[in-house]
C-alpha cells in the first residue's frame, strides 16, 4: 500500500513539474494573444495584465485582416503553396519510398545512397544555381516555383521508406500472384498500411512550408505573391510601433498551424508508435 502511495506521489510531482514547465513555454504565446486583444496603450502595462481590462480585439484584427496589411491575400497564398506542396511531396515521397523499399531493381541501394547524399549538401549552397535555373525557366516570382522546390524531399523519401520497409513482403508476393501490378499494390496494400506515417509527414511538410521564410524571400518579388511570413515582415516594417497589431498578425499566422496540429495529433502519435514498433 505504501509503495502504491509512493508511486502516486511521484507521478503527481512529475505531472506538476511538467505542467509548470509547459506553462512557462506557453507564456510568450499567452502574452502575444493577450496583447493582440489590447489597445496599444495597455500592451506594456506593468504588472502584466494577462486578461485585458480594455478590449480592442475587433479593431486590431480588422486592421490586420481588412486594412492595409491585406492578410487575406497572404493567407490565400500561403494556403495555396503549403497545401499543393504537401500534396505533391506526399505523392512523390511515397512513390519513391515504395520503390526503394519494395521494388528490387539493379542498383537500387546505389541510387538510394545518391539520393541521401543530396541531403548532405547544405540548402544554402544550392540557392544561387537554383535561382539562376528558375529565372531561365520563368519560374522566378511564381508560386509554381516554390511548389516545385518543396515537392521533392529527400527527408520525406527516407522517412517513409523506413515505414514501407515494415510492410511484410508476403503481402506483396500474394498480390503479385493474384496479378496485381506495383502501382495497384502500392495503392491497395502498402499505402493504407502506412497511412499514419504519410499523414504524419504531411503535417510536418505543411508546417515546414507554412513557416518557410527564406524560400519566398528569395524567389518572390511581387508583394501580391507574398506568403504570410513575408507579409508579417512587411507589416512589421510599416507598423513597427504598433505592437498590438503586430501581435494580432502573429496570432493570425500561428492559428492554422495550431488547427492542423490539433486535428492531426492522433495521426502523429500513431505514426510515432508505428515507427517504434517497426523499428
Amino acid at each position: 500500500m505504501n509503495t502504491v502511495n509512493r508511486i502516486d506521489v511521484k507521478k503527481i510531482i512529475y505531472t506538476v513539474i511538467l505542467g509548470m514547465a509547459g506553462l512557462m513555454f506557453m507564456m510568450p504565446f499567452i502574452w502575444m494573444l493577450s496583447a493582440s486583444f489590447k489597445p496599444e496603450g495597455d500592451v506594456f502595462n506593468y504588472p502584466i495584465e494577462w486578461i485585458p481590462r480594455h478590449w480592442n480585439a475587433i479593431e486590431n484584427y480588422r486592421e490586420v485582416w481588412f486594412g492595409k496589411a491585406n492578410f487575406l491575400r497572404y493567407y490565400w497564398n500561403s494556403i495555396k503553396i503549403s497545401g499543393l506542396t504537401t500534396l505533391f511531396s506526399c505523392i512523390v515521397s511515397s512513390l519513391a519510398a515504395f520503390g526503394f523499399s519494395k521494388i528490387d531493381f539493379r542498383g537500387r541501394n546505389t541510387v538510394f545512397f545518391m539520393v541521401l547524399a543530396l541531403y548532405m549538401i547544405p540548402h544554402e549552397a544550392t540557392l544561387v544555381p537554383l535561382f539562376i535555373l528558375y529565372r531561365e525557366l520563368n519560374l522566378y516570382d511564381t508560386h509554381t516555383g516554390l511548389i516545385l522546390m518543396g515537392s521533392f524531399s529527400v527527408l520525406g523519401t527516407f522517412m517513409l521508406r523506413q515505414f514501407f520497409m515494415g510492410v511484410h513482403n508476403e503481402y506483396i508476393e500474394s498480390a503479385q500472384l493474384d496479378g496485381a501490378g506495383f502501382f495497384k499494390i502500392f495503392m491497395r496494400i502498402a499505402l493504407p498500411l502506412c497511412k499514419p506515417a504519410v499523414i504524419t509527414y504531411a503535417i510536418l511538410r505543411f508546417i515546414w512550408t507554412w513557416n518557410d521564410y527564406q524560400g519566398p524571400l528569395i524567389f518572390l518579388r511581387s508583394s501580391s505573391q507574398y506568403t504570410v511570413q513575408l507579409g508579417i515582415s512587411q507589416f512589421a516594417d510599416a507598423h513597427g510601433e504598433f505592437y498590438s497589431l503586430i501581435m494580432a498578425g502573429s496570432v493570425s499566422a500561428i492559428l492554422p498551424l495550431l488547427i492542423v496540429f490539433i486535428l492531426g495529433q492522433k495521426q502523429i502519435i500513431e505514426g510515432i508508435s508505428l515507427g517504434g514498433v517497426k523499428g
